[in-house]
């Protein structure tokens, strides 16, 4: 009963210098009920109010960063695998990947322009070297026939996003552009990472436009043999 007592009279010191339960139970190894009882008549400080409000805090932020690096450690296990998958990519998987990009990406001839050239645009500077890299490969373009035009924002920094498409293409930027409309407050594209974007001119294109709609088709239709 002596040693209860002492337990009990340490409980009640430790709550009232703004412990936790948990806490307590730590330090004294007795159940949880007859804890409550012990400290369900114990009033705690305003000091002590706001010593566990931030201890609940700090244990709130702790289990979001555990969850984040669990979360962060997945999703790089899963990018790792799925990268490992791909493995070589033959000049027929280029072929198809380009053609498919600029379906998705490109400039197309409409009835009231059927002599439009490939003009291709995107801010993403993996599927622009991708690209870019697929118009000399695939159509045996020269670095002459490509031109690269800029179009950013005018509170950014057109030098440095010059700078950094040189770099990455190895190539001049001909043009820069700035864009006209109201940028948004709540953009995320506006910090140090932003570099505009970037299009991709072909001189005298209209038919290797043509060519690939013809691409194009040629997925859609060997596609639909596949009976899925």
């Amino acid at each position: 009963m002596i040693e209860k007592k002492i337990e009990k009279e340490r409980a009640i010191e430790l709550r009232r210098q703004g412990f936790s339960y948990n806490e307590i139970l730590r330090q004294i190894p007795v159940a949880k009920s007859t804890l409550s009882v012990w400290l369900q008549n114990i009033g705690l400080a305003k000091k002590q109010k706001q010593i566990l409000t931030e201890k609940r805090r700090l244990a709130q932020v702790k289990a979001q960063e555990a969850c984040r690096s669990k979360r962060v450690a997945k999703e790089r296990e899963i990018i790792k695998t799925a990268k490992d998958q791909i493995k070589n990519i033959s000049e027929r998987d280029l072929w198809i990947l380009g053609s498919a990009l600029y379906w998705a990406e490109g400039t197309k001839q409409k009835k009231t322009n059927v002599s439009q050239k490939v003009s291709f645009n995107n801010s993403d500077p993996d599927i622009i070297l991708i690209f870019s890299g697929w118009l000399k490969k695939i159509c045996h373009l020269s670095q002459e026939n490509i031109a690269y035009s800029i179009y950013i924002h005018r509170t950014a920094d057109k030098e440095k996003s010059r700078k950094y498409w040189e770099e990455l293409l190895g190539t001049k930027i001909e043009k820069i552009y700035f864009k006209n409309h109201k940028l948004k407050t709540n953009r995320k594209n506006i910090d140090e990472n932003y570099h505009g974007l970037l299009r991709i001119d072909v001189r005298k294109s209209t038919d290797l436009n043509r060519k690939i709609r013809g691409w194009t088709v040629g997925i859609v239709e060997n596609y639909k043999k596949l009976h899925i």
